[in-house]
C-alpha cells in the first residue's frame, strides 16, 4: 500500500477485510447453513461497528465522502439485516418476500458499492482485486441461498 495515506490505507483495508469476510460468510452458508447462520450469522452485522468508527476516523480527519460513507451504509444495512433476520425472524429469501428483499438487497449493495468504488480512485489494480473478490462473494452468496 505504498503511495497511499494512512486514511487511505485504512479505506483499503477494511474493503478488502470486509470482503473477506463476506465470502467466508457466504461460504459457510453454503456448506453449514443449519449449523452456522443463526449461531454465527450476526458477526456480519456486528460488524458494522467497527466499520462506522473507521469512517467516524475518515471523517474527521476530512477524507472525501466516498471513502467514509460505506461504513455508515453498513450500519444501515446491519440494523436493517439484523432485525429482519434476528429479532422478526422474517423468511423473505425463499419464497422472495419483495417488501423485505427490495430494502436489503439495496443497503447490501450500496454498502458494497461504496466499499468498492473508491478503490479506483487509488489503484486500478486494488479495484480489480475487489472485483475479483466481489464475484466470488456474489457466487457464493446466490449458491448459499436454499
Amino acid at each position: 500500500m505504498s503511495g497511499l495515506s494512512k486514511m487511505e490505507a485504512l479505506h483499503v483495508f477494511w474493503a478488502f477485510f470486509f470482503q473477506l469476510i463476506l465470502i467466508t460468510h457466504f461460504a459457510l452458508r453454503r456448506w453449514a447453513f443449519d449449523a452456522y447462520i443463526f449461531q454465527y450469522g450476526w458477526i456480519v452485522y456486528a460488524l458494522a461497528i467497527p466499520a462506522v468508527i473507521i469512517s467516524i476516523i475518515l471523517l474527521r480527519d476530512g477524507q472525501p465522502w466516498y471513502f467514509w460513507l460505506s461504513g455508515f451504509l453498513y450500519l444501515v444495512f446491519a440494523v436493517y439485516g439484523y432485525a429482519v433476520e434476528y429479532v422478526l425472524r422474517i423468511e423473505w429469501r425463499n419464497p422472495v418476500h419483495w417488501p423485505v428483499f427490495g430494502p436489503y438487497i439495496t443497503l447490501y449493495l450500496g454498502t458494497v458499492m461504496f466499499y468498492w468504488w473508491p478503490l479506483a480512485r487509488l489503484s486500478k489494480g486494488y479495484w480489480l482485486a475487489y472485483t475479483f473478490l466481489f464475484i466470488i462473494s456474489t457466487i457464493l452468496n446466490i449458491a448459499s441461498h436454499r
